[in-house]
């Protein structure tokens, strides 16, 4: 076996561009605030019935999409009830502060499935009292569930049993991941009618989960659909287990309520009053307040409900009414469910259809703890393509509500990452942060068919930089998608491995045996168990360091799929970079790169550049993914190993992703933070 070079850390990578809720088990110390009760406002309720660019730009026509990919992922992580705790909280504070904003209290972690809903808040509170239902019924919803909820003084009309006397006397166990489907819980004590508590239990839930926040004038519409049932003459106990829950078309849960002895179903939607703006105007304007704040207390432009409706919704209510004709239709969208990494527009100031510009815009991610791809990743935080995920589907947002497309209304355009280079700046914990990802459109080339967009970007916690990079993305018609003739113009090129027959001993790395220790932290689980094998050549591959092989079937069911996009199914090229990742981890820890570490951890090593770029895309029908990685360089530090890494990936006969400069880092988990 060659040495392997020892070099000082120098650059790294990146790529990228959902939805729906994420349940937290408080372990706070029970307290009870006392909190006077205001006085109930003189208001008429609505009642509810409870009933790169020049070598892009050449080969552009016959080079396109980009959205890639790492193979298939196991089994999803079964919903499972998180254990409930004895917290008794009242927040009375007025202060304005956002959605995943500063303060919030501690709360232990039982990670959510890929795909759960996203509460638009987050509270310790997981009872409440008497008195806290009676500031309910006020709309003082802050002072119960904390600032989170905070509205700068808009819904006036939202408020629990708006049309009806207050029936429930407690709750004395709420929950966003508890119940038989892990979609929420919630036990009260009520006395009367069966199928207005049921109502007035939804409703409940439907405040504690935010899903007013991201209106500015609204309303409850909640029916009961039950069978007569005697009122409760003594008090009496309900359960309600939510069934659905989700932002489109308009927030809203479904609910089972078992009370009285039978079983009520109940839904509850959030509905703007008659008038109430929800959504861009024509050409794009944003100057009507949709009801959202952002971390920092101040007015968002667009919430998680137009990011919703992007991703699978209606594009009018997302972007406006000139992209009301793509809803249904295969068309540019964020990805949806998991891999929906942006939340809130910030700050935009540009103009629709003035595409010769350029421009800087801001947006949010609120990145929780109990966030599925931290149970998932071998990382000690977030793994590295939520990195490329975040901060390209917030560079391209903007960028498409310009309206590239629509200079060619009728054509049928599919969004493909084209490439990029993206660096790690420093090593941060992510978990329970708020990211702002601030972005700028560079340049927009119309071409027939066709479009381009660069972009660079910065990605900051807590004001501080932590992650930068610059990307290319394509708006591509079919016929251009069509012509896919990869990175080597239509030729095929073989894998060093092919190339090189009988040089060098193979030696496989089995990771399903490895998956089986359920002590081993350093190995990717579950929804991110992308790869299964890996073929090793030691002092093998181009820099004579390492060489590593797999191939991975490709299941059109594959849970990506469905996400990634809407209508438009491709692997998700971030996911490719995550599958490159995870053979550099398995190689170290097989190589016995851990072996001087006490407690080692993965993470992503800053100030080295990766480059990445796509020409081709993975689709359901490809049946199989097949990747080489060449170990470039392995630097040992008083703290621990970076290796670095070039790797590409095929489709059946074509190589369509090049990655440079791919590394990890191994330390002790001490020094990891």
């Amino acid at each position: 076996m060659n040495p392997v070079p020892t070099t000082t850390p120098d650059a790294l990578s990146f790529d990228g561009a959902a939805f729906n809720p994420v349940p937290i088990t408080p372990t706070i110390t029970p307290t009870t605030i006392t909190a006077a009760v205001p006085s109930a406002p003189a208001r008429a309720l609505r009642a509810s019935a409870v009933t790169p660019l020049a070598e892009v730009r050449a080969g552009l026509v016959i080079a396109h999409r980009a959205a890639l990919a790492a193979q298939t992922a196991v089994q999803r992580r079964l919903l499972r009830d998180a254990r409930t705790t004895t917290t008794e909280v009242i927040l009375t504070t007025t202060e304005v502060l956002p959605p995943a904003a500063a303060g919030r209290p501690v709360l232990a972690v039982t990670a959510a499935p890929e795909g759960a809903f996203k509460p638009l808040a987050r509270t310790g509170v997981d009872r409440l009292d008497a008195a806290a239902l009676d500031l309910l019924t006020r709309g003082q919803i802050p002072a119960v569930f904390g600032p989170a909820y905070q509205q700068l003084g808009a819904n006036p009309d939202i408020r629990l049993a708006g049309d009806s006397p207050l029936i429930l006397h407690s709750v004395s166990e709420i929950g966003l991941r508890d119940g038989a489907l892990g979609l929420g819980r919630l036990r009260a004590r009520y006395t009367g009618n069966p199928a207005a508590a049921a109502v007035q239990a939804g409703q409940v839930f439907a405040l504690y989960a935010g899903l007013h926040l991201c209106f500015a004038d609204a309303h409850l519409d909640s029916a009961a659909f039950a069978t007569a049932a005697t009122d409760a003459s003594t008090e009496s106990e309900l359960e309600l287990i939510v069934t659905d829950i989700d932002l489109v078309p308009r927030p809203h849960l479904t609910a089972e309520v078992l009370c009285g002895g039978s079983r009520v179903p109940v839904s509850v939607t959030v509905t703007e009053n008659a008038g109430t703006v929800i959504g861009p105007g024509a050409g794009g304007a944003l100057d009507t307040w949709t009801g959202r704040v952002t971390a920092s207390g101040e007015k968002a432009l667009l919430s998680e409900f137009h990011m919703a409706h992007l991703a699978r919704g209606d594009q009018g209510i997302a972007l406006g009414p000139e992209f009301a004709h793509y809803t249904g239709i295969r068309a540019t969208r964020v990805p949806t469910g998991g891999l929906l990494l942006v939340d809130r527009i910030t700050d935009f100031g540009g103009t629709r259809g003035t595409l010769d510009q350029q421009l800087t815009y801001r947006s949010e991610y609120d990145s929780p703890a109990d966030s599925w791809y931290y149970a998932d990743t071998a990382n000690e935080s977030m793994p590295h393509f939520v990195y490329m995920e975040t901060s390209l589907q917030a560079a391209l947002l903007m960028g498409y509500y310009l309206g590239p497309t629509l200079t060619e209304p009728h054509t049928t355009q599919s969004l493909r990452n084209l490439g990029g280079t993206a660096t790690v700046l420093r090593r941060v914990d992510l978990r329970d942060k708020t990211i702002t990802q601030t972005s700028r459109l560079l340049s927009t080339t119309l071409l027939p068919g066709s479009s381009l967009q660069s972009f660079d970007y910065t990605l900051s916690v807590d004001g501080e930089p932590f992650y930068q990079g610059e990307t290319m993305f394509g708006y591509f018609s079919d016929e251009a998608l069509g012509n896919q003739t990869g990175l080597d113009a239509g030729r095929h090129r073989p894998t060093w491995l092919a190339d090189h027959p009988g040089q060098g001993s193979t030696r496989r790395i089995d990771l399903d045996a490895r998956r089986r220790n359920p002590d081993d932290r350093l190995c990717n689980r579950n929804t991110l168990a992308l790869l299964d094998w890996i073929d090793v050549v030691d002092g093998g591959g181009a820099f004579g360091n390492g060489y590593l092989h797999t191939l991975r079937r490709i299941d059109p069911q594959d849970w990506f799929f469905s996400r990634h996009f809407h209508l438009d199914p491709v692997i998700p090229g971030s996911l490719g970079v995550e599958s490159v990742i995870q053979a550099l981890q398995e190689w170290a820890a097989d190589t016995g790169l851990t072996d001087h570490l006490a407690d080692p951890v993965f993470s992503i090593p800053a100030n080295i550049a990766f480059t990445w770029k796509y020409r081709g895309q993975f689709l359901p029908s490809d049946g199989t993914c097949e990747l080489e990685v060449h170990i470039k360089t392995v630097t040992h530090s008083a703290t621990g190993v970076v290796v670095t890494a070039d790797a590409s990936l095929w489709k059946p006969g074509l190589r369509i992703y090049e990655l440079e400069d791919i590394a990890i880092e191994l330390t002790e988990r001490k020094a990891s933070a």
